[in-house]
């Protein structure tokens, strides 16, 4: 295992999440309904508490080919129809929302699911929030600088006195509720910026990597950096936690479950991720479409990689129908989950 030798882990964490996109099913044609949608995540959540999973974790649109744009407000949903299942936003657009408000929202969510929220924050892949909540785009990198910075205080506070460029200043503000944690686990996704990967080292928050394409390998830089810039801004590596993300497609064989696979992903990205490669190279790339051999085989070689303690799961892409993701739910809980528990449990990294 690559890393410090003298960290030991628990075993891996796993679990799954949606970013709620609507697109029509492949056989009827039809695209079901927010309503729906919104129904069929909660059902998910609810399999995969059942199942023994981890984490389930819902992302953030304000655009009609999506479903969520609140949440918290689903996950909160959710936290009455589940017992331990950890809750957390995947991701929220931390540029476009007030700190002091989204930290409201999650201490609720906090209580409510009797201390299992946490937050992934992004910058986001999609800009339509800026003009929906009167932000500019000139200021998107300092705007998620500032609203970070301020969420942590607020995390750690229960009165603050804070003064930053973009909201009004606080003056001796009560923050409630507080949340059950003593503080909401928040983590920083990031997709192809070594910089985010360097300022969530540097804030010594969770690293999540949002790998959706490409060779595995490509990213470990990122991790690297990671490290390195929270151990030279003094914190510990004990409390370093890095997530890996990825597309994942389970059947009985890893043909089949290609096959299988395919059309949602052309129905969502619009090209066929298979089309550039050969058999042996399935292994290296940021996708886990496959038997449940070969997803348990992917997971475990990017563990030797980047020795992360969690892999989150995003399943319901394109319209698949929702029997399909069941099923996957249950595959991923049953067949996978119990042997990357047991082969990465106290593992050293």
């Amino acid at each position: 295992m690559k890393g410090d030798p003298s960290i030991e882990h628990s075993s891996m964490e796993i679990g799954i999440y949606s970013l709620a996109d609507l697109r029509p099913n492949l056989q009827t044609g039809i695209t079901i309904s927010s309503k729906q949608r919104l129904q069929e995540i909660i059902e998910a959540a609810k399999l995969a508490d059942e199942a023994d999973l981890d984490i389930f974790g819902v992302g953030e649109h304000h655009r009609l080919d999506y479903t969520i744009s609140a949440p918290p407000i689903v996950l909160s949903a959710i936290s009455q129809v589940t017992k331990r299942i950890r809750l957390t936003s995947a991701t929220t657009v931390l540029n476009t929302v007030d700190p002091v408000r989204l930290f409201e929202e999650f201490a609720t969510l906090d209580l409510l699911s009797n201390g299992r929220a946490e937050i992934i924050a992004g910058r986001g892949a999609f800009l339509e929030s800026f003009p929906l909540f009167g932000y500019d785009l000139a200021h998107y990198d300092e705007l998620f600088e500032e609203n970070i910075e301020l969420f942590m205080k607020l995390n750690g506070q229960e009165r603050i006195s804070w003064r930053g460029r973009f909201r009004p200043e606080l003056l001796d503000a009560e923050i409630s509720p507080r949340p059950i944690q003593k503080n909401i686990p928040l983590w920083i996704g990031v997709g192809g910026s070594s910089e985010s990967a360097a300022r969530a080292g540097r804030l010594g928050t969770g690293l999540v990597l949002v790998i959706l394409d490409g060779n595995a390998n490509q990213f470990k830089p990122f991790i690297d950096r990671y490290r390195q810039s929270a151990i030279q801004a003094g914190h510990s590596p004990e409390d370093l936690k890095v997530g890996v993300t990825g597309h994942v497609y389970i059947s009985e064989t890893t043909q089949q479950a290609r096959e299988e696979f395919v059309p949602y992903h052309l129905s969502y990205w619009g090209y066929n991720p298979f089309d550039k490669i050969c058999k042996d190279d399935i292994a290296k790339k940021a996708l886990f479409v496959g038997s449940s051999q070969q997803i348990i085989e992917n997971i475990l070689q990017q563990y030797e990689l980047f020795g992360h303690q969690r892999f989150i799961a995003q399943m319901d892409i394109g319209g698949m129908p929702f029997k399909k993701v069941a099923d996957n739910i249950e595959r991923l809980a049953t067949d996978v989950a119990p042997i990357v528990r047991r082969e990465t449990k106290n593992s050293k990294n």
